[in-house]
């Protein structure tokens, strides 16, 4: 019996990897926007009197206009529906030693080090696959691909504007900022970087000519208006641009976009929204003026679009850790439709009535894997993936469908994304506006909270571990005593720079790209894409409907 199961698995995935069908829509894990995450045990099994918490991370209190309310309840149960009471990851449970073993470190860093996005003359790879396309990627047999093709060039100039080979612009700005809490730290398995583009329309002036000032003005502007708050800039003359960015009252030398909104009138009469607050400038200026779009704190305009690459891990030869060249993931999301506050707001309860009137039904997103899914608040996510050979493809619905929890129904969220909220500021290099191949992550102090704490040194006293599953054993050696009491001296280090706590060691980058590579060659990212070599111990295979954690919520 054993036997055969092994020879079954062989060819499964065998077979799996060969011959996957990205147009198969019948699902092996219809909840697959349930992370893995959501399934980790909270109470210690070696001492019952001490909890983990690092659902708070995510589940907590909304800030308007993300409406997912009640969210920071989730900390106090496992609050599933009944066809995901049993975890279906079940790439958690398996013991990938011999096939970690089996690859060498020359092999490994031979592979991590090979561009799977661009080909040797610098041409985008997935570009020229996806306007030649493979039958079996066109999901609507017409012909073409209907989503998004990759043309982010990665080639940056100092103020983190993306360049064609020609020195083009090509819209996209990447941006530094803090990885979030957990699974995204470099030393639980990946790195990666976020670029934002915005639509044509805000990176022109009035004449409707691209001018480089208007467009970082206007990052500037969504930067104050998603983080609800004053952004230093430097300094411009508001007479240029019409618009009172420093809210003073005049027309006259600004250094910052000063977040101050007013609710704007509406003109009856001339059927117009007037008396803007805060503005656009340029010719999205214009367009806001003739109500052609919206501004709103906490909302990106329509047409925004982010682009994030998930990554190996490389080593430098003085054995720092930096970004790989291959990638793993390949993610982009737009904003295609616009929700006011009281849509958005019906959304919201609208979730709550059906969580309460149906607990068991599961969430069914709209979409294909050219498109990408609709996360029902104006958002698209698309997505590719490494095949067997390593090259990019995209993702089948449920590998999608994995990315869409996170960017529906959590309270963290500003606008169904997590990162540029998380953007670093003017007390940083380049202000915050880079890619991480221009600078690291080497020496950036982490976030003062209210309280005493920072963010990160928070996650660690309120999770008593440096990830979820709490297999991070270099984070738990270095941070925490055998009685699992964080170290003063060694979480001190934390604040005056970040890299101290989530940059893991040689040794276990090299092991965390070998078992990710692992699942690459299986193909196995519905059963779960979490870099381990052995298996996870403090997570459930099975939990009980509404199973209490014994957690108390607490607010980001």
């Amino acid at each position: 019996m054993i036997r055969f199961l092994l020879l079954f698995n062989l060819l499964f995935y065998t077979h799996f990897a060969n011959a996957f069908d990205l147009k198969n829509r019948v699902l092996y894990n219809p909840t697959a926007y349930i992370t893995s995450q959501c399934y980790t045990k909270t109470v210690d099994e070696t001492n019952k009197n001490i909890l983990h918490n690092p659902c708070f991370s995510c589940h907590t209190k909304n800030k308007e206009p993300n409406y997912t309310l009640g969210d920071e309840e989730l900390q106090e149960s496992y609050d599933f529906p009944e066809s995901a009471l049993k975890n279906p990851w079940i790439n958690l449970f398996k013991d990938r030693t011999k096939e970690v073993k089996n690859i060498s470190d020359k092999e490994i860093l031979k592979y991590i080090r090979e561009d799977n996005y661009k080909d040797k003359n610098g041409n985008i790879i997935l570009k020229s696959k996806l306007e030649n396309l493979d039958k079996n990627w066109d999901s609507n047999n017409n012909g073409k691909w209907d989503g998004y093709i990759p043309d982010v060039n990665f080639s940056f100039d100092k103020e983190g504007f993306d360049r064609t080979n020609s020195k083009e612009f090509t819209g996209w700005r990447a941006f530094a900022y803090r990885p979030f809490l957990g699974t995204f730290w470099p030393t639980n398995g990946s790195t990666d970087d976020v670029l934002i583009r915005l639509p044509k329309l805000f990176q022109t002036n009035e004449k409707k000519a691209f001018d480089l000032e208007v467009y970082k003005l206007n990052l500037s502007i969504i930067e104050s208006l998603i983080k609800q708050k004053d952004i230093s800039i430097d300094e411009v003359d508001e007479k240029v641009y019409g618009v009172d960015l420093n809210q003073n009252g005049k027309l006259d030398l600004a250094s910052k976009i000063v977040f101050k909104w007013l609710k704007p009138k509406y003109d009856f009469k001339a059927k117009k929204i007037k008396d803007f607050s805060m503005s656009y400038v340029g010719e999205a200026r214009q367009k806001l003026l003739n109500s052609e779009i919206l501004i709103a704190p906490g909302l990106y305009p329509v047409g925004t679009e982010f682009a994030h690459t998930v990554r190996y891990i490389d080593i430098e030869a003085d054995e720092k850790i930096k970004m790989a060249d291959r990638i793993k993931e390949f993610r982009y999301a737009k904003k295609t439709s616009w929700f006011t506050y009281g849509e958005l707001k019906n959304l919201g309860m609208e979730e709550i009535k059906e969580a309460h009137d149906f607990p068991d039904r599961i969430d069914v997103y709209i979409g294909d894997i050219e498109r990408g899914l609709n996360n029902k608040k104006g958002w698209y996510y698309q997505g590719f993936i490494e095949d067997a050979k390593g090259e990019l493809r995209p993702q089948s619905y449920e590998e999608t469908l994995f990315c869409m929890g996170c960017h529906s129904n959590l309270g963290v969220i500003a606008d169904s994304t997590f990162v540029f909220q998380r953007k670093l500021e003017n007390d940083s290099f380049a202000n915050g506006w880079y890619h991480w191949s221009q600078k690291g992550l080497i020496g950036i102090k982490d976030k003062k909270l209210k309280d005493e704490n920072t963010e990160y040194v928070r996650y660690l006293k309120e999770n008593n571990s440096g990830d979820e599953f709490r297999a991070n054993s270099e984070v738990k050696n270095r941070f925490f005593t055998k009685e699992n009491r964080v170290k003063k001296d060694e979480i001190e280090k934390i604040k005056n720079d970040i890299s101290y706590l989530i940059l893991p060691s040689k040794s276990r980058a090299l092991e965390l790209n070998k078992a990710y590579k692992i699942i690459v060659d299986e193909q196995s990212f519905i059963y779960g894409r979490d870099a381990h070599v052995k298996p996870l111990i403090n997570v459930y295979k099975k939990v009980e409907k509404g199973e209490p954690t014994k957690l108390e919520k607490i607010d980001n």
